[in-house]
């Protein structure tokens, strides 16, 4: 049976993104989003305990116990890890994320242009949505990178795990992790108004706690990066608010719509020639925008989206037809990607 650190190094040559590993099957990469066989060899439930051992060391004995366990680590080829050991039909089972070696410059990921003002922003929320393996991780890790190289602040980072690692440069850097260094991203975030910081990172704004603490950052004059799981700019704003009793929704809209900067929502789409490529909708919050999350109107939005193409704002659905009038994306994976799929299908034909 390979070791974990031979399995993460076969994985990095083979260009994988993702490993999943679990018994009674073999290894499988995730390449260009499709899920292969690493090899014909089929683990055996001992095989991924012994695996998920090497992986957590002493604290193997939570996922004994039916508690996953988040951790990153960096193997001896020099590639970082985020890695989740949990178990399934009572089996340890393992899910391990291949990252950059490096953060990547801005300029290579693809976004937008409008993405690169973000490094200028004083104060305000900023939002980077997505499925899982969207990208949302390394696009503000590029962000934050860039202040870190052009400004003299001091940014603070909760994560869990932490992934990137930045090398201080015109800032000073905190990189907190969940569960070593602060109990939750609440308790984290509310600690950290304490500690002088200028740029806040929310690894995931997950609960209302959360949300609340990185509102009234917000207010009070700092820049807060954070993420959701949604599929839209609009999605989002949703998002944010339904986490709230229905009784204090208004109040959040309203901190909302003063506070919020812009929502940039990613899909990693498959490019024609091999590999993937980035397709980003960017809202970028201006009177208009604000006016309908203060009245609870977000389905409109996306109609103002289409209006605000002179402040940088663009739509999912005008990002992937770019993609595909420059050959990048197949028709298929254009249409498959849309929000709206009947009118995409129309303007193809």
């Amino acid at each position: 049976m390979p070791t974990l650190d031979a399995i993460v190094r076969a994985a990095s040559d083979r260009g994988t993104s993702d490993v999943l590993i679990a018994p009674n099957v073999p290894i499988r990469f995730r390449v260009d989003g499709q899920l292969v066989d690493a090899d014909d060899m089929v683990l055996t439930p001992e095989d991924t305990a012994a695996l998920g051992r090497e992986a957590c060391g002493d604290e193997y004995e939570k996922v004994e116990r039916g508690i996953e366990v988040d951790l990153a680590k960096t193997f001896s080829n020099g590639v970082r890890c985020r890695l989740n050991v949990y178990r399934s039909m009572g089996n340890a089972c393992l899910a391990v994320r291949l990252l950059a070696s490096s953060i990547p410059d801005l300029n290579r990921l693809g976004v937008p242009p409008v993405v690169h003002d973000f490094q200028t922003y004083q104060r305000g929320i900023v939002i980077v949505t997505g499925e899982t393996g969207s990208g949302k991780s390394t696009t503000l890790a590029a962000i934050i990178d860039r202040i870190n190289h052009t400004r003299h602040d001091h940014i603070v980072t909760l994560e869990d795990p932490v992934e990137y690692v930045y090398e201080p440069d015109l800032c000073s850097i905190d990189q907190r992790e969940i569960g070593r260094d602060t109990q939750s991203f609440a308790e984290g975030l509310r600690a950290v108004l304490r500690q002088d910081p200028d740029v806040i990172l929310v690894g995931e704004m997950r609960d209302f706690s959360t949300i609340e603490t990185a509102l009234t950052a917000a207010e009070t004059g700092h820049l807060v990066f954070g993420t959701l799981h949604t599929q839209s700019a609009p999605d989002s704003i949703d998002r944010l608010v339904d986490v709230f009793p229905e009784e204090r929704q208004q109040q959040i809209r309203m901190q909302l719509s003063m506070t919020l900067r812009a929502v940039v929502s990613q899909q990693l789409i498959p490019r024609r020639m091999g590999g993937r490529v980035l397709a980003a909708e960017v809202m970028i919050v201006n009177s208009a925008i604000r006016n309908l999350i203060r009245e609870g109107k977000t389905p409109q939005i996306a109609n103002t989206l289409a209006t605000t193409a002179e402040l940088g704002s663009i739509t999912m659905d005008a990002a992937l037809m770019k993609l595909y009038r420059k050959r990048e994306i197949s028709k298929e994976d254009t249409i498959a990607a849309a929000h709206d799929t009947e009118l995409m299908r129309k303007s193809i034909r």
